[in-house]
């Protein structure tokens, strides 16, 4: 089973590009980030024969969830918070498997609400992943994290230390899911360094590989003992128009 995640930085900029990607692919699952808008082009992937399930919000945030088998929902927002009206979280079973696709607040600046409110949601999350380890459901949980975990994640360190993605309390709620007896996908079979999946468009980063790693899979321990693969494919990066954060994608058996 492929399962991928991949912020397109605009499914509307981005859409053949996505489109492209899938038919190339054939993922069981493509998990979709920062959508930006509050529609969703899903005939276009049902002509290619997949479904699509997604939560959007206007210019802003939005996940989608696309498959060749059928989508079961199980949320469509992040518990802990009814006021919360960020479009970042969605849960969904498919093949009998939960899949979380997120889409973590960046929380930059740091000295505005921006960070709370990341922290926050951080801690709702991991509620939440807490519960379905306590139910013994078996899930992945994958997406742009907008978190840094190590500085051997990073080009540079200290050029990100004061930045929300790689600020200590940011990589301690990240540990903090980890500690639910999560594993890092991509860490269990590869631990090179220069492993990035995101390069900013700015100062010539994705030329020079100048780039950080904030898009992860977490996976619970059964799920864990079922990888086989977990790479990063950085073709998309070097596309006309691309996306600032390229495809990480696992392989489970």
């Amino acid at each position: 089973m492929k399962i991928a995640t991949w912020n397109v930085n605009s499914i509307k900029v981005r859409l053949d590009h996505a489109k492209n990607w899938v038919e190339t692919n054939h993922p069981d699952v493509l998990m979709i980030q920062e959508l930006k808008g509050e529609a969703f082009p899903s005939e276009t992937f049902q002509a290619i024969g997949y479904n699509a399930e997604f939560v959007g919000q206007k210019a802003y945030n939005g996940v989608a969830v696309l498959s060749p088998h059928p989508i079961n929902v199980i949320l469509n927002r992040l518990p802990g918070d009814d006021a919360d009206e960020q479009a970042r979280y969605l849960e969904v079973e498919v093949k009998g498997l939960r899949l979380i696709n997120i889409y973590l607040p960046n929380g930059n600046p740091v000295d505005s609400e921006k960070f709370p409110y990341k922290l926050q949601w951080m801690a709702r999350l991991k509620d939440r992943l807490a519960h379905l380890r306590r139910e013994g459901i078996v899930f992945a949980v994958g997406g742009d994290f907008n978190v840094i975990p190590e500085p051997e994640d990073c080009h540079d360190p200290k050029a990100w230390e004061n930045d929300a993605l790689f600020r200590p309390e940011s990589r301690a709620a990240f540990r903090a899911l980890l500690w639910l007896g999560l594993t890092d996908a991509l860490r269990v079979v590869n631990n090179a360094p220069r492993q990035y999946t995101y390069w900013d468009y700015q100062a010539g980063a994705w030329p020079a590989d100048k780039g950080i790693r904030i898009d992860h899979f977490l996976l619970s321990p059964t799920l864990t003992d079922r990888l086989q693969d977990c790479v990063i494919d950085r073709d998309p990066r070097a596309l006309d128009k691309a996306s600032d954060h390229t495809p990480l994608v696992m392989t489970i058996d």
